[in-house]
């Protein structure tokens, strides 16, 4: 599809319509959901506009635009920090809205959601990259290394850091499985 959006702008609508819901759950995750949408658009112009600079040879295109969308919340690192204080302080996700989430189950987990949080706002945005793109977005360690431009190495130090500095803040709610997920 980029290739063909070379001669045929319009051919780009379908890298959209792929992955366009996949950023954006991203973005919200990170940014909130309203700056997610303004973020989710500056990602597709950014990818159009670089389209030509694109490395055909990678078949999937998903992890390249999240790199775009991580150089993006770089602009925007002081808001999402705030915006994990503020989930610390209230244990309201705002990636989560609506009724769909029931009241008992949010107050059992408001506890954690707070210690979690505080957490990742005291994490570097390196770190908190490198966790979201494997935690939640479910990249590779070789596909956030595209994603961010970085060696596979580094992601590895990144994600092993994070994950032992939740680990000892959240060391005090033994209900809570930390063992998934072990550094490889």
């Amino acid at each position: 599809m980029i290739r063909r959006s070379a001669d045929d702008p319009e051919a780009f609508g379908a890298i959209f319509d792929r992955h366009a819901s996949t950023v954006h759950r991203y973005l919200a995750r990170r940014a909130g959901p309203t700056l997610a949408d303004d973020l989710t658009a500056e990602v597709f112009l950014a990818a159009f506009r670089a389209r030509g600079r694109y490395d055909l040879t990678q078949p999937d295109a998903l992890p390249w635009l999240y790199g775009i969308a991580a150089n993006l919340l770089r602009g925007h690192q002081r808001s999402e920090t705030r915006q994990y204080r503020a989930l610390a302080r209230t244990g309201v996700d705002p990636a989560l809205d609506g009724p769909a989430d029931l009241v008992s189950e949010r107050v059992t987990a408001a506890a954690h959601v707070r210690a979690l949080a505080a957490v990742l706002a005291r994490l570097s945005v390196r770190e908190r990259e490198v966790l979201t793109l494997v935690g939640q977005a479910q990249l590779s360690y070789p596909e956030v290394a595209r994603a961010l431009d970085i060696p596979v190495g580094t992601v590895r130090s990144r994600l092993h850091s994070a994950r032992q500095r939740i680990r000892r803040a959240l060391a005090d709610f033994p209900e809570l499985d930390l063992t998934n997920g072990a550094d490889a």
